[in-house]
């Protein structure tokens, strides 16, 4: 698996992402998520939109794989619930041209990034004015929600539903950081322990917009690799953003793979 402060290359990081990350998914999904499985395919109904999740897919015929991906479709149609298909740019290379001609539309592409925690513990401080805390409370996770919903100019209430849900599911292996500045939740991240795994993920991180550039992420990415580090976790991943992709570099952290959301919707 590696150890603290040992970094392995890049093909020897994907391959241990796609074993124990993407691997693990169907052990570890919050308790309202409800899976079933087509072949190589994990398709998952969830309150909100619906998730495909697949792997080893290069020994389909192109008809397999378009039945496949038409069963996910289908299967999401008759609940009414749009669905994301997780693809990953090392991924059998006709697959998004497959989902495009299903009706599946791209989202922005992330870029998946692996580094050693403890390399992480001094990624950055709080700055003067801020003070970050952990927590479950509900009210909490609302205010989150709508700082997150600020941030992207879209509705991101079902957010705080979706925070709750996975602390109620194993509220060991979720940690949610609010930022906050005279009262006000100015930017949130949450870590996610992957169990049975080298790996925790980084989530969130975003940050209203007066209050960028001052050092507030990297201050969330130091407080979580901090407790993964007391946990004995070697590596902490993140799909990273455009935006927050070049900072995690500068912290350290490799690029070993791109992953762009498949989506379609019965509005579509």
């Amino acid at each position: 698996m590696g150890s603290f402060g040992v970094m392995l290359t890049r093909s020897e990081l994907l391959a241990l992402h796609d074993q124990q990350v993407r691997g693990t998914i169907a052990s570890r999904l919050p308790s309202r998520w409800k899976p079933s499985w087509d072949g190589p395919v994990l398709q998952v109904a969830t309150p909100g939109r619906g998730f495909a999740f697949a792997q080893d897919l290069d020994g389909l015929t192109v008809g397999e794989l378009d039945a496949l991906i038409g069963r996910v479709r289908d299967r999401s149609a008759a609940r009414g619930q749009a669905v994301e298909w997780k693809t990953y740019g090392h991924d059998r290379r006709d697959l998004t041209e497959r989902l495009r001609l299903a009706g599946f539309a791209p989202e922005d592409e992330e870029t998946v990034v692996i580094g050693v925690t403890s390399n992480l513990i001094a990624a950055g401080e709080a700055p003067d004015g801020i003070t970050v805390r952990a927590t479950t409370e509900l009210t909490d996770l609302h205010r989150i929600a709508a700082m997150e919903s600020e941030v992207w100019d879209a509705d991101w209430s079902w957010l705080a539903d979706d925070l709750a849900d996975r602390i109620s599911s194993a509220p060991e292996n979720i940690v949610v950081l609010l930022a906050e500045a005279a009262g006000e939740v100015v930017s949130a991240a949450w870590l996610v322990i992957l169990p049975g795994t080298a790996f925790a993920a980084l989530w969130g991180g975003s940050t209203l917009r007066p209050w960028r550039g001052k050092g507030i992420y990297r201050a969330l990415v130091a407080r979580r690799a901090q407790i993964v580090a007391d946990r004995g976790i070697t590596y902490l991943l993140v799909d990273a953003s455009k935006d927050s992709r070049p900072i995690l570099q500068r912290l350290g952290l490799q690029p070993v793979t791109t992953t762009t959301p498949w989506v379609w919707s019965p509005t579509t």
